[in-house]
């Protein structure tokens, strides 16, 4: 498949992440380290598609005053920018990883105010960015003045173009899409507290999760990809039935970005005509790469192919 992937990431954000020893709480932290770098669930999954070799670009709404760090990354790695520009500045995360515990804390920001014509803007720039069978990856959070509509005009557009829909979001914008069957993606990537979320119970064993995930295949949902941490992750398909992958002996220095990073893993994969099993494979190296590094960056492809033949998949 030669075609680019399109990401849209409708809340984008600047991360600043702070590195402590500690993380103490009511008392003065000094920092080890910090780093300011673009993110968002799609910015995140493009700069790491990018960093594979796969063709994509970028679209969805980007404050003007502060792109200059989004520029900067879509330029360094080739990435095709087609976000929309609005008024203001994207936000800010600021994320605290605390060294002794490994434990990430996020303070995230209010998104930039977004215009009554933004998203019907959007939804006609898709018109003349997607092809029928392309791959598409909505992701992420939404910006307050889209809550109530959601996900749901993009999604109608993206399925009257004959997109293949990847969805990663969660809460109330992932519940509003499950509702209604007309819109529902080719795949979803929650995490195990997503899916807890969404079924409404906890699910304290892979087994649990699994049976979830098929439930989601029958109600419509071709391939369910869910991350369990230090469990690994679970595919769900109709197709390919369902597989786990165990995690493999990382150790993190921080955890930001790593189901972007499975995300976009997968996708390379089927980008690339390989099975749903062998995404799952790519997926969890990507994963486990992403761990090692700050940012939205992959390390030398050697590295992740070292992961990749590390991957071990049971069917379940």
């Amino acid at each position: 498949m030669s075609r680019q992937v399109l990401t849209i990431t409708l809340n984008p954000a600047l991360d600043h992440t702070i590195t402590l020893p500690a993380l103490g709480v009511g008392r003065v932290n000094v920092a080890l380290d910090a780093a300011q770098t673009p993110g968002g669930k799609g910015v995140n999954v493009a700069s790491c598609l990018a960093d594979w070799g796969v063709p994509v670009m970028v679209s969805g709404l980007l404050g003007r005053d502060n792109a200059g760090a989004f520029v900067s990354l879509f330029e360094d790695k080739g990435i095709a920018d087609r976000f929309l520009r609005l008024p203001g500045s994207t936000r800010t995360n600021i994320k605290l990883v605390a060294q002794d515990t490994r434990d990430t804390t996020d303070v995230n920001l209010p998104g930039v105010a977004v215009p009554d014509n933004a998203l019907p803007l959007l939804v006609e720039q898709l018109q003349h960015l997607v092809e029928d069978g392309q791959i598409v990856v909505v992701a992420g959070s939404l910006p307050p003045a889209l809550q109530q509509a959601g996900y749901l005009p993009l999604l109608r557009e993206l399925k009257a173009l004959g997109a293949e829909v990847v969805l990663d979001t969660s809460g109330d914008a992932l519940e509003q899409v499950l509702l209604q069957r007309d819109v529902l993606p080719a795949m979803i990537k929650p995490n195990r507290h997503e899916l807890e979320d969404w079924v409404g119970r906890e699910l304290p064993t892979v087994a649990e999760v699994a049976a979830e995930a098929c439930r989601l295949n029958q109600h419509g949902i071709a391939t369910v990809v869910v991350s369990l941490g230090s469990d690994g992750a679970l595919l769900s398909t109709r197709q390919d039935g369902c597989w786990l992958a165990s995690p493999l002996p990382v150790t993190p220095l921080s955890t930001v970005g790593a189901g972007d990073a499975l995300v976009a893993g997968m996708v390379a994969a089927r980008h690339a005509d390989q099975s749903w099993p062998q995404a799952l494979r790519l997926g969890t190296a990507f994963a486990a790469a992403k761990l090692q590094r700050l940012g939205p960056h992959l390390p030398p492809r050697a590295e992740v192919k070292a992961l990749l033949e590390q991957v071990q998949l049971q069917a379940l």
